[in-house]
């Protein structure tokens, strides 16, 4: 690892940090012009209006850095916190995301043309009688083939809205994917039934009580039903970056809609239930001195 991969490391949280305030003076002004007075003097919906236009900025680069991981975790190909090469443990690998999904925090639409890949490449190993059954930690594992054929998108930020169901109708998936406008404490007002899948790419960093709403999520899963997770966490290896970290989440909170950079994710996933599986690890490739380290996997239910 060069000297400057070290420095982005370390400094990468600041610059996110200015880049969100660089957003400040153009959202007031949007507000103003809009006449938006009681979204300027909410601090709840000013905050969500900041936070969506920070992001439609941000977002992109952010799923650009964290593809190399998160499109074979969804495609069932990370184990023990980093991608598996072709062929590499395939009894054992999780399976993909399939059957009815709940995709947490759907932000803008980050995903929905990776849900669309997999879904066609699904169909595709069907067509082709390729379809590969994997081991699992549990014989009940429901829809261990056939692709994609629901999606709920839970999303509380109305601002994020029209971005996200632009990219749904440029996917072609709106008959299958569907807009949840609440946040995840909610959810149960929705009557959504059990999925079969569970997605939270970095949601589960700004959820209201994490630990009791890991607990509902486990619960919306059917029996067999999968978590695919990829979060960044508290990073306990080094006392020097604790503190550092808590330092930065001072600031953190408030210029970035809410995400907390010292939550025990990993440690909440893991004792919200008994899983029958549990396959979640820190990132394979970050040292001790990540100031936003991460852990990636697939929880079994």
């Amino acid at each position: 690892m060069s000297l400057v991969e070290v420095v982005q490391r370390i400094v990468g949280p600041w610059i996110m940090l200015a880049e969100s305030a660089y957003y400040l003076p153009s959202t007031i002004l949007g507000l103003v012009r809009m006449g938006n007075w009681s979204t300027l003097f909410s601090w709840g919906r000013f905050q969500s209006a900041w936070f969506s236009r920070f992001w439609a900025y941000m977002g992109p680069q952010v799923r650009m850095g964290v593809e190399p991981i998160v499109v074979p975790l969804l495609k069932g190909r990370v184990s023990h916190g980093r991608k598996l090469e072709e062929g590499e443990e395939l009894e054992t690998a999780p399976l993909p995301v399939s059957g009815t999904v709940m995709e947490v925090g759907a932000g803008s639409g980050m995903w929905v043309s990776l849900f669309k890949e997999i879904g066609i490449e699904a169909v595709d190993a069907n067509k082709s009688g390729s379809v590969r059954q994997r081991k699992t930690a549990s014989p009940d594992t429901a829809s261990t083939s056939g692709g994609i054929t629901k999606i709920y998108g839970v999303e509380p930020n109305a601002g994020n809205h029209p971005a996200l169901r632009q990219r749904v109708h440029d996917a072609g998936m709106d008959d299958i994917y569907e807009i949840v406008p609440l946040g995840i404490e909610d959810v149960a007002t929705a009557n959504i039934p059990e999925v079969d899948c569970v997605v939270t790419i970095l949601c589960l960093c700004s959820i209201p009580s994490p630990q009791h709403n890991i607990r509902a999520l486990y619960n919306y899963l059917k029996p067999g039903g999968r978590m695919y997770v990829f979060e960044h966490v508290c990073n306990r290896k080094h006392w020097s970056i604790y503190l550092y970290q808590k330092w930065i989440n001072v600031f953190w909170p408030l210029m970035v809609g809410g995400c907390e950079l010292q939550r025990d994710t990993g440690r909440y996933l893991r004792e919200a239930a008994p899983w029958s599986n549990v396959d979640l690890s820190p990132l394979a490739n970050e040292l001790w001195f990540q100031a936003v380290p991460h852990v990636v996997g697939v929880l079994t239910k």
